[in-house]
Formats: structure tokens, C-alpha cells, sequence
């Protein structure tokens, strides 16, 4: 292709005429003003190639010529000559050749940051129960502060306002930085290159897509819940930022002991006392249970610690419901011996049982 038609100049044109025709060319199609451009980046290459050519008296006199460029096939490097990228176009306040690359590198990696979403983090909660609240199971009032979906931006972060001229940008879309003979353009960033402002940063969240609010929720809770059990809830954690996910609500179950039951597993453990004949003749009494009470037979010759199984009177399985056993535990309690009958009784009962209370075997 023409060089000339490429920097858009007449055979005639002048060195100065070349260099203002690349200036102008180079700001617009320069690969890091137009990141990831394909187009851009061959279009920069030609334009390249063009002004090395032209810009030499010599090569351009070849070209003119032989229509050649006359570059060796290894390449050609862009020529920069002329430009001076240390003294400042407009002052010691300019920036530097180096700060306006990482300027468009920075504003692209912002970009990226604002665009990709984020989850949102999980909450912890403690909820205590009773100890035959966790066993029945239930509905329980839960209260959370957890950084919800704006309602008024609807988690964008802007409304949208009557559409006004950007004034950073005097309305082009774009801002420009000098440096020596060398000047960038780039989207500005309050109107993200669009020069018009068509919304603005929500009231109520501040442009951060969420807002701190209080929430009662029911948590409805499986039968059977023992001390320490977790309960997962989704999306009740922090809400996500960008369109993302929320996070998880995690509520850790606290449940205080009971007086009379022990709890070991699916099994319920009772003590109870039995009296001297009772253990001794055997007999049949009753003994505290979830629903009530329940009936234990207590054979003959029954020792103290001695433990007798009630099965499914224990605690339903929060997994499958399956219910465990009533473990009952008896102790041996001692009557008062206050009168001279009973201990008479008493003597004699040693009496005729010393050997086998003695050697019990």
C-alpha cells in the first residue's frame, strides 16, 4: 500500500508535514491506548513503518524511486526522532512518558477489577435453645446485621439522572496528557468515554451496591439438635457486589443442659433412687421420660448402678428421625432408721443375710 495514502499526505508533503501527519496518526491507533484492538495494533504498525520510511531522506528518495521501502527482513523499529519525551510540553506538573502508559494500564486494570463480581462473605450466628426446644424442633426468630442489597439502586450503586454534559472531559469522552512533542488521549473515567452523564453515584449505598440493614428471619430447626450443630442458610450472608452471589448464613446451636437427662448421642441417660426392698424384692417403678414418664421393671436382687435400656424413648436422629434408647440408671438409697423397730428389723435382716452379704458370689 502507498505510504503516503497511509499517513494520509501528498507526494509533495514536507519532514514537517510527515512528522504532525505520524503524531496525530500514532495518538489514535497506538496499541496501549487501544488495548486488546487487533486492527488498531496492524493500523499502528503500517503508520509505523510509513514515517520510519518517509521521515528518512534517503529511503524516502529509494521509495519515491523504486516504490521500496528498502527495509531488511528483519524488521523495521518505530522512529521517535525529533520527539522529546523528557522536557515538558506544559510544565513540571506533565506527566511523564513512562506515567502515562502505566495510566492506561492502571485505568484497564480497574476495569477489570469493577467489572468482575464478588462474592459476597459468609455471616456467623449463635442461636441457644432449651434443651427440649433442640429435641422437638421448631420455628425460632433470628436476628441479623448483614450488608444487604441496596433497595434503592437495587445493588447498582448509581440512579439515573438527566443526561449532562461530563465537565472533565468538556463532553469529548476523552482527556489528554503531554508530554515533549508527544500527546495521549484516553476514555476519561468520570463519564467512562462517553462525555455525557446520564447517572450518578446512588444516595443511600454511596456507589458500594449494598447497605447495612437489620433482619428478623425464621429458622426452622430439625428435631433432635445437639449441642454445637450448624445450620447452613444460603445467600442469608453479605450480599454480593456486581452481580455476584451472596454469601451464607452459618447459625451454631447452643443448648443448655438439662437437670434430670444426659444426653449421649441419640441416648437419653436418667439416674433414679430405688429403695432397700425394692431392689431387693424387685418391683416395678416409674421414671422420668421425654413424654411423661415410662414404667422399669426392677427384677430381684437389683444393685445399685445397675442400668436397664427403654428403647426408641430417646432423641429423634435429626438425620433420619430414628429415635435412640432411655438409659436408667438406679442408685440404692438408705432409709432413715429413726425407731427401735426398724432397726430391730434391720438386725435381724443382717442376721440371716451376713453370709451372703459377705460373700455375694
Amino acid at each position: 500500500m502507498d505510504l503516503y495514502i497511509i499517513l494520509g499526505l501528498e507526494r509533495g508533503a514536507t519532514l514537517g508535514d510527515i512528522k504532525r501527519a505520524y503524531k496525530r496518526l500514532a495518538r489514535k491507533f497506538h496499541p496501549d491506548i487501544n488495548p486488546g484492538d487487533r486492527m488498531a495494533a496492524a493500523q499502528f504498525r503500517q503508520i509505523a513503518e510509513a514515517y520510519e520510511t518517509l521521515s528518512d531522506p534517503d529511503r524516502r528518495q529509494q521509495y519515491d524511486t523504486t516504490g521500496s521501502a528498502g527495509r531488511s527482513d528483519a524488521g523495521f523499529t518505530v522512529g521517535f526522532e525529533g520527539f522529546d519525551f523528557s522536557v515538558s510540553a506544559h510544565g513540571a506538573d506533565a506527566s511523564t512518558f513512562g506515567e502515562l502508559f502505566a495510566d492506561v494500564f492502571r485505568q484497564r486494570d480497574e476495569t477489570r477489577r469493577e467489572a468482575a463480581a464478588e462474592r459476597g462473605a459468609d455471616l456467623h450466628h449463635t442461636l441457644e435453645l432449651g434443651f427440649e426446644e433442640a429435641i422437638r424442633g421448631g420455628d425460632h426468630a433470628v436476628m441479623v446485621t448483614r450488608q444487604a442489597r441496596c433497595r434503592t439502586c437495587q445493588g447498582r450503586g448509581w440512579m439515573k439522572v438527566l443526561e449532562t454534559r461530563c465537565a472533565p472531559c468538556h463532553g469529548t469522552g476523552v482527556v489528554k496528557s503531554a508530554r515533549g512533542h508527544m500527546v495521549f488521549s484516553k476514555p476519561c473515567r468520570h463519564c467512562n468515554g462517553t462525555g455525557r452523564h446520564g447517572q450518578s453515584r446512588c444516595p443511600t449505598c454511596a456507589g458500594q451496591q449494598v447497605e447495612t440493614r437489620a433482619e428478623t428471619m425464621t429458622l426452622r430447626t430439625p428435631a433432635g439438635l445437639a449441642d454445637g450443630a450448624r445450620i447452613r442458610v444460603p445467600d442469608k450472608g453479605h450480599a454480593g457486589r456486581n452481580g455476584g452471589e451472596g454469601g451464607d448464613l452459618y447459625v451454631t446451636v447452643r443448648v443448655r443442659p438439662h437437670p434430670v437427662f444426659r444426653r449421649e448421642g441419640d441416648d437419653l441417660h436418667v439416674t433414679v433412687p430405688i429403695a432397700v426392698h425394692e431392689a431387693a424384692l424387685g418391683a416395678k417403678i416409674d421414671v422420668p421420660a421425654l413424654e411423661g414418664t415410662a414404667r422399669v421393671r426392677v427384677p430381684p436382687g437389683t444393685q445399685t448402678g445397675q442400668r436397664f435400656r427403654l428403647r426408641e424413648r430417646g432423641v429423634p436422629s435429626p438425620r433420619d428421625g430414628r429415635r435412640g434408647d432411655l438409659v436408667v440408671e438406679v442408685r440404692l438409697v438408705l432409709p432413715k432408721v429413726l425407731d427401735e423397730r426398724s432397726k430391730e428389723l434391720l438386725r435381724e435382716f443382717g442376721r440371716i443375710n451376713e453370709e451372703d452379704v459377705r460373700n455375694p458370689s
